[in-house]
């Protein structure tokens, strides 16, 4: 069989399994069976698989159809255009996150002076790693409450050579941290118990994606925790069905606003509380690479 014919074969059985991407798995998957980029699929579309490629491709394709994540699957994960190791002890990066990054880098940009970035439930490490790629003027401190995530998030600060800015602590939200930060970010767990979840979405960590208090229990614990500890804060939290999770969030920032003056909570793309005269980070501006 050519990489053609496998490829619609693949897609065609990865869709009847609910994938709402097939084609792009299917060709994910093959690109790694086979060590090419992606692209390169298109030049070889008449290229006979050999028996042990098929069945490298068939296990593949098996265990996405059982909804395993491809990240998982093909094992690192594209994140604000780098490459990171992603196993099953994290969540997979996200697209939606790089807003989140974008905007701390803009701010970090802006300040134009040496700043203490904390990065709250690192996980893989994207976003404490992406922030210092892209804003050579900060230091990182990245936390976590597992170990087993915070040996992948070690494995992509040594990848990307950023051992000297990023530094990676265990423990609980801001505790393990010493000292005061300029910025805070976080994406932590935003769910509540017994949300309807997509398979892949169920394949990755529970402690990474659910807490109690319907979702809202750890960011408001992070907020209120903020209130001595920083100059901004900033959340990316994705569920938008929970009208009193904003309510309470940003009540708790605003109690911030009022001692810090210049602190700042981003939750959620496009949800923020800022001072009288702040720019919104919606206008003018932009994040370049």
């Amino acid at each position: 069989m050519t990489v053609l014919e496998v490829l619609k074969l693949a897609s065609d059985h990865l869709q009847k399994h609910g994938s709402d991407s097939a084609r792009l798995d299917a060709e994910v998957l093959l690109a790694h069976a086979l060590g090419l980029r992606r692209l390169d699929l298109y030049l070889k579309f008449d290229r006979p698989l050999s028996e042990a490629e098929l069945v490298k491709y068939r296990s593949l394709t098996a265990n996405r159809a059982k909804g395993e994540p491809v990240a998982y699957l093909v094992g690192h994960k594209e994140f604000m255009g780098l490459d990171f190791v992603v196993t099953p002890a994290v969540l997979i990066p996200n697209p939606d996150t790089e807003v989140l990054v974008q905007r701390a880098v803009e701010l970090a940009r802006e300040a134009g002076r040496p700043l203490r970035v904390a990065d709250v439930g690192t996980g893989s490490g994207c976003i404490a790693i992406a922030i210092a790629h892209y804003a050579p003027n900060v230091q990182v401190v990245a936390s976590d409450v597992a170990p087993d995530a915070l040996e992948v998030a070690a494995l992509n600060v040594a990848a990307h050579g950023l051992s000297g800015r990023v530094e990676l602590v265990c423990g609980d939200l801001l505790a393990p941290l010493v000292g005061s930060f300029d910025l805070v970010v976080a994406n932590l767990p935003y769910l509540a118990a017994g949300s309807a979840l997509a398979p892949e979405v169920v394949a990755q960590p529970a402690r990474a994606l659910f807490a109690e208090d319907r979702g809202s229990a750890l960011v408001t614990r992070l907020l209120a925790e903020a209130l001595t500890r920083l100059g901004m804060s900033m959340m990316d939290r994705k569920s938008r069905d929970s009208a009193e999770y904003y309510h309470r969030a940003l009540s708790l920032f605003r109690g911030v606003g009022d001692r810090c003056g210049e602190a700042r909570c981003y939750i959620n793309v496009g949800i923020i509380h800022q001072r009288a005269g702040d720019r919104d980070p919606a206008e003018g501006g932009g994040f370049q690479r």
